[in-house]
């Protein structure tokens, strides 16, 4: 039984907002077919392995923290192409048809 069915791309594409046609529907799904197969046979493979497992062990590998000045609300705003009370105005997305 495959892992992903083509009505499940189907649905992925409709909240991804692409229109796909019925041939890359049925390509896709044979291709995410495959990457979940090839993801389940290294999953078993690799099951003695933690998650967290690296071949190369580093520790603390972060900069220090330094306070320097940032940016003033009006400097972030400047080059913006539509401010609404000091912040960014941006169209509306949700809320539009499925």
């Amino acid at each position: 039984m495959p892992a992903i069915s083509r009505d499940e791309v189907a649905h992925l594409a409709r909240l991804s907002r692409l229109a796909l046609t019925d041939a890359e529907l049925d390509q896709f799904a044979g291709q995410l077919d495959s990457i979940l197969s090839h993801v389940r046979t290294i999953t078993e493979v690799a099951a003695d392995v933690p998650a967290t497992a690296s071949p190369n062990p580093t520790t603390n590998v972060t900069r220090p923290d330094v306070v320097v000045p940032g940016l003033t609300p009006e400097q972030a705003l400047d080059q913006a192409p539509a401010v609404e009370e000091q912040r960014f105005l941006v169209p509306q997305i949700l809320g539009e048809g499925e």
